[in-house]
């Protein structure tokens, strides 16, 4: 079975290791303390939401037609480009005008962990429910 967020996840973890090491060797010395800081927020958040898709994709493997675990992974994806990619262009543009993109992303981020939240949930309310009627 295809998985488009398994691909997404495991995408976004390879350009996030790659964005980390660019950050870590290339950008060193041309970055303030400050912008190395805001350029590692988002390296950071994106490894950690790749894994989110990820987890997403095999949660969708017992539940491939539930519409809040895709909702989820859409909404989490959404989020790595517009806070991490954000926070990129920010730091690499010298544009500060796009710092208003990054909020959006992370409420994005927060939304996608919401919905996964409100599906783990109802999962564990219908396990607890066919578990208790045998």
């Amino acid at each position: 079975m295809k998985s488009i967020f398994l691909f997404l996840g495991a995408l976004s973890a390879l350009v996030g290791v790659g964005m980390g090491a660019f950050g870590a060797h290339a950008l060193k010395a041309s970055l303030s303390l400050e912008q190395l800081t805001t350029y590692q927020t988002g390296v950071s958040y994106q490894m950690w939401h790749a894994l989110g898709l990820i987890g997403i994709a095999l949660a969708l493997l017992q539940a491939p037609t539930s519409k809040l675990l895709k909702w989820a992974g859409t909404l989490m994806f959404i989020g790595i480009l517009l806070f991490s990619g954000s926070l990129y262009l920010l730091v690499l543009l010298d544009m500060k005008i796009l710092g208003i993109i990054t909020p959006v992303g992370g409420v994005s981020l927060i939304c996608a962990w919401a919905l996964l939240t409100i599906y783990a949930a109802k999962k564990q309310h219908i396990n607890r429910y066919t578990h208790d009627s045998h």
